[in-house]
């Protein structure tokens, strides 16, 4: 099991390879389209050193950032603050946020997260993400569709991404991300999942 300690050295030894150092350019171009979310209050699971957070924030979001490393909670502060924004960064476990946050966000932003967790908790991630939106409220995600063996990060694909949140979420859509970094080209899909009304059918 990859705990808190093993995210925590991660840190420690400056060994992050999921940090692109930047906001992801698929999120970017999200928010400068047409289709783009209306502000609102955002929580940003595995937040890592927040630039995702500064993105949305500067976009007028309200933005809690969650990650299991202090380090990265620590550097994520300092980098939002550097940016000019006072972003809430906490240290938590993403499995116990149901219990303190029921129905609390507009919107989740999922980034290199889901990749990261057990598969075999896959389930539970869909769960925690369902119980801490509000009604109707969305999930934002770009999710690693990589088919190498081993990880973290964990691939999936499209086809497996859609059957986890089928039953609990309205797949607005989940399309190739057309402007990854280098290093993810291929490998990348941008989603939106809207939480389903009590008793819609699966289609």
């Amino acid at each position: 099991m990859l705990n808190q300690d093993y995210w925590e050295q991660k840190y420690q030894e400056k060994s992050t390879p999921w940090d692109i150092r930047q906001a992801a350019p698929p999120f970017v171009s999200l928010l400068s389209s047409a289709d783009a979310p209306i502000p609102g209050r955002i929580a940003v699971l595995g937040c890592g050193r927040g630039y995702d957070a500064v993105l949305f924030a500067q976009k007028g979001f309200e933005v809690i950032g969650f990650d299991f490393a202090t380090s990265a909670i620590a550097e994520a502060t300092e980098i939002a603050k550097l940016a000019g924004f006072d972003i809430k960064f906490l240290q938590r476990d993403i499995f116990d946020l149901p219990a303190e946050f029921p129905n609390y966000f507009d919107y989740i932003l999922e980034h290199t997260c889901f990749c990261a967790i057990d598969p075999t908790r896959r389930q539970d991630y869909v769960q925690v993400a369902k119980s801490i939106l509000r009604y109707q409220g969305r999930l934002i995600g770009l999710f690693f569709t990589h088919n190498r063996s081993g990880g973290p990060p964990f691939g999936a694909t499209p086809k497996e991404i859609q059957e986890y949140f089928q039953a609990d979420f309205e797949i607005d859509f989940l399309i190739p991300a057309v402007n990854s970094v280098v290093s993810r080209q291929g490998e990348e899909h941008l989603g939106v999942f809207k939480v389903r009304k009590i008793g819609t059918a699966v289609q």
